[in-house]
């Protein structure tokens, strides 16, 4: 997982957006894209400005210019810390655009100089009719049916995965346990930004020792590899967590059908999942002590792969360059993850890749997001 998740945070995804807000700010949709209409954000060390305190619901452009000298987060966040949009990794001096739908109803921006804590924060509203509708477009309405059972597929399938990994660290088999470790993370890898939207979930499952927040218990995968790996370790504290991952990963898996998921919300949370490899897994940090980071790359990179494919009807439509070349990265990408791909379904050990290596998975996933990341404007209803 990424440096911004946090136990106050959830995963990225927008909220639902009401059909009457959409025809009402549909006239304007061109001068928004061209940010005349945007929501500005200058972030710097101790500010967080934020342009408009209130707009109309529905299709949102949030303009952020860093003009701080550390690398920062912005996130709209609804109550409870629920992240309705977010985007990270914003450098000094550098500017970012987010597209998303936003319902009625009062949030906070947040600005997070050098990527920690709580963030700085503006209080906002969003005004106009609070329900949600599915989108105008059909095919759109469509997508995010077919995502919502995918995330829920994925989730079905990671359960017995990790019931069975927790169950080889109760029988204090090492190695079963460590062949068990990175097949038991890929329905969650792939399906990041729903898995993170809920509350306290993904800070108890996922969340690497130096990321803890201050008196929070270090639980979850993480925890585990590091006993399996670095200490060799299966003890009775072990067992417990293992049971509790288990336990924390069915509640995960109870609450996909509450999910708020829009096209825009797919579009982005594709982009965070290309995030998550350039931050965590191309610097060898997410799975540091089992080395297994390109099985967590595969899955990062075909969740991305699955959100696009459901939305390609429609970016295809309105900007078939894009979707284009979209297509030949994600063809790319897989086939460079391939040459990696050994003869029993494992993946070379990350600590075996080399620095030029890593380089070239580095170059192959910003040739990925850069495009990716045009992917919900391209999607918005106009």
């Amino acid at each position: 997982m990424s440096a911004r998740r946090r136990s106050t945070a959830a995963a990225l995804l927008s909220l639902a957006v009401a059909t009457a807000a959409l025809a009402g700010c549909a006239s304007k949709k061109d001068d928004k894209a061209g940010g005349s209409d945007a929501v500005k954000v200058n972030a710097t060390d101790t500010a967080c400005e934020v342009s408009k305190t209130s707009f109309p619901a529905g299709h949102v452009v949030i303009d952020i210019s860093n003009k701080g000298s550390k690398t920062t987060e912005v996130y709209v966040y609804a109550a409870g810390d629920k992240i309705v949009t977010e985007r990270e990794n914003i450098g000094p001096g550098t500017k970012a655009s987010i597209n998303a739908e936003i319902k009625a109803g009062s949030y906070e921006v947040a600005c997070k100089p050098g990527m920690v804590g709580d963030g700085i924060r503006q209080k906002i509203t969003v005004t106009g009719d609070s329900g949600s509708a599915a989108p105008a477009d059909p095919r759109l309405a469509a997508a995010v049916d077919a995502y919502r059972k995918y995330a829920q597929e994925q989730a079905d399938a990671t359960v017995p995965a990790v019931e069975a990994f927790a169950a080889a660290i109760k029988g204090g088999d090492l190695e079963k346990a460590k062949s068990l470790y990175a097949p038991s993370r890929t329905g969650w890898e792939r399906t990041e930004p729903v898995a993170e939207s809920f509350g306290d979930v993904d800070p108890k499952t996922d969340t690497r020792e130096d990321k803890l927040e201050q008196g929070q218990a270090w639980t979850g995968w993480h925890r585990l590899e590091k006993a399996l790996w670095a200490d060799a370790r299966i003890g009775d504290e072990e067992k417990t967590l293992a049971d509790q991952l288990v336990t924390d990963l069915k509640d995960w898996q109870k609450k996909i059908p509450e999910a708020e998921i829009t096209a825009t919300s797919m579009a982005n949370g594709a982009k965070e999942l290309l995030d998550e490899v350039a931050t965590n897994k191309i610097t060898g940090e997410e799975d540091r002590y089992s080395h297994t980071d390109l099985a967590d790359f595969q899955a990062n990179v075909e969740g991305a792969q699955k959100a696009y494919e459901l939305l390609k009807p429609v970016a295809a439509e309105k900007d078939p360059e894009l979707s284009k070349t979209l297509d030949s990265e994600f063809t790319a990408i897989n086939a460079l993850l391939a040459k990696y791909k050994q003869a029993d379904g494992t993946f070379t050990p990350y600590d075996k890749v080399t620095e030029a290596e890593r380089k070239t998975f580095s170059d192959a996933v910003n040739s990925l997001g850069e495009p990716l990341s045009k992917l919900a404007a391209a999607v918005v209803v106009k």
